[in-house]
């Protein structure tokens, strides 16, 4: 759908410029009229090209919505009007497509569009999670101490997952490095040796053969191998993108040793930390169930919130559902039961939460702590096989003559 660039008068006469998303001009025109905005000029923008959207970053980042919560709260707090908070967020904001984002919401509620419908048109800034406490703060008359929750709830959530992200960044760049290296010594210096055995003749060890093996295909085939590479890597990720594909993933990423362990305790940390919030929020339990499934980043957990939603529809405690998900820890599902028993279900869902993130913190430190060590000695055995499989050869040579 087209946006459009306005330049409109407000009833008190205040100018204001913005952008408005409609399917054509005269739609446009209709929406501010009926926000009772007097239209100066308004024209069509030109949408942005991939090259600047990338470079720009058109897309709200997780971050940018963090901060921006954070600050609502903290006006809401200081008992600052919706409308004059947005517009204090409005001319702060860095961030073109973030102070889009809030322009467009500024225009929605003074036209009397309430804070959650404004939110929910744009779900590519706010997920059904964010919207739906909104909604619940709107409704119950909290909207301060619901954006207090989000502010944290968000905060944690992308400590969480930048703690996890950031543990992952050395390993990797090592590793890539060590590739290069190694592919510039089979593919530049290797070859130089290779004909120096041949020339003399010098019988030369299996392991040196599988490294003259590795550099001759990878001088004759490298770049084929690297399209294929390329080709299966497309595949898989488009596969991914079916139910299939990401079942698949999703059951591989809970599964394999060590990181198994961590993304398991994330997954536990974000769907307490989100149940605890939305109860918290005054949102019903099922409904509360439902979006913690869509938010929880698993197909493997959101298919066992599924079966939990149908047996609490049918009755049963969310306890007694959740015992027969196995995805889910014993250690969950008692307590819940306890907070069911007690009346302190969102306490609970908090003290649970907030085990489960100290586990994330302890098991990342333990990974962060055994990287460096497996690397070394990984490089280790690397460069030695590599040394050994030229210098055992150059060393017999030597001895022959």
């Amino acid at each position: 759908m087209p946006t459009f660039q306005y330049k409109a008068r407000t009833p008190e006469g205040e100018v204001r410029n913005g952008l408005v998303t409609a399917s054509s001009e005269e739609a446009a025109l209709d929406a501010l009229q009926q926000n009772k905005l007097t239209v100066i000029a308004v024209r069509e923008t030109a949408p942005p090209s991939l090259l600047a959207r990338n470079i720009f970053g058109a897309r709200v980042k997780y971050k940018d919505i963090v901060i921006f919560s954070r600050q609502l709260a903290t006006l809401f707090e200081a008992r600052i009007p919706v409308v004059e908070a947005l517009k204090t967020l409005m001319s702060e904001a860095e961030k073109p497509a973030l102070r889009q984002v809030i322009a467009g919401i500024l225009d929605d509620v003074a036209g009397g569009m309430s804070l959650s419908q404004s939110m929910g048109k744009r779900p590519e800034a706010f997920s059904s999670f964010y919207v739906n406490l909104v909604l619940s703060g709107e409704e119950s008359g909290k909207l301060q101490e619901i954006f207090t929750y989000l502010a944290d709830y968000m905060e944690r959530s992308y400590y969480l997952a930048s703690k996890a992200r950031n543990a992952m960044i050395y390993p990797a760049f090592v590793l890539l490095a060590f590739t290069g290296v190694l592919i510039v010594m089979l593919v530049v210096v290797f070859p130089r040796l290779i004909s120096i055995f041949e020339e003399t003749g010098q019988k030369v060890p299996i392991y040196t053969q599988a490294i003259i093996f590795l550099s001759l295909f990878l001088r004759r085939w490298g770049l084929l191998f690297l399209l294929f590479l390329i080709g299966v890597g497309v595949m898989l990720w488009r596969w991914s993108a079916t139910p299939p594909g990401k079942l698949f993933f999703h059951r591989l990423q809970v599964s394999v040793p060590i990181i198994g362990q961590l993304y398991r305790k994330l997954f536990m940390a974000r769907l307490t930390d989100n149940l605890q919030t939305l109860i918290m929020g005054g949102i019903p339990i099922v409904r509360a169930l439902t979006i913690t499934g869509d938010v929880v980043g698993n197909v493997v957990y959101q298919h066992a919130i599924e079966r939990a939603i149908e047996s609490v529809k049918g009755g049963s405690t969310i306890s007694a559902a959740f015992e027969q998900t196995p995805e889910i820890p014993p250690l969950v599902t008692q307590m819940i039961r306890i907070g069911e028993t007690s009346g302190r279900l969102d306490s609970i869902l908090g003290s649970v939460s907030k085990f489960y993130r100290r586990e994330v913190d302890s098991v990342l430190e333990n990974i962060v702590a055994l990287i460096e060590p497996a690397l070394i000695i990984f490089l280790g055995v690397g460069i030695g096989a590599l040394v050994a499989s030229v210098l055992v050869p150059l060393y017999n040579l030597v001895g022959a003559i």
